[in-house]
């Protein structure tokens, strides 16, 4: 059975990702809370996991958070102007995946799988679907 956990033979990957999803953090000034959410760790994990030399393991579960993050962090600045595209993800939706809620909140909530319907609402949307 495989581990959840990834090989260290990924330590660039992940330390990548998280560089990345730490920018991104800063571009949609999500709090504390909303960052650890989204990335699924405790707010002290992520305080640590944004600093350089982090030496923890990410999970699958969160690589796959993080890629899928940073995807739908690039269509956003493909497909809309600042500053919508930093701010789509804090604003009340009205979109089939959202409900009125904040995509953020929607995110949190529903974890992965959201998160990989919201990347995928919004490339459907950069491809005019």
């Amino acid at each position: 059975m495989e581990s959840p956990v990834l090989d260290r033979a990924a330590p660039d990957r992940q330390g990548v990702a998280l560089k990345a999803f730490a920018r991104i953090v800063g571009a949609w000034s999500l709090t504390l809370r909303e960052a650890a959410a989204l990335a699924d760790m405790s707010e002290s994990t992520w305080k640590r996991a944004k600093k350089p030399g982090f030496s923890g393991d990410l999970t699958r579960d969160q690589m796959l958070r993080l890629s899928a993050l940073i995807g739908l962090y690039k269509s956003l600045e493909l497909y809309f102007d600042a500053p919508i595209s930093r701010d789509w993800v804090k604003l009340p939706n009205q979109g089939p995946e959202f409900d009125g809620a904040r995509p953020v909140d929607a995110m949190i909530e529903g974890g992965l799988p959201k998160i990989l319907r919201v990347r995928a609402y919004v490339d459907a949307l950069r491809g005019g679907v």
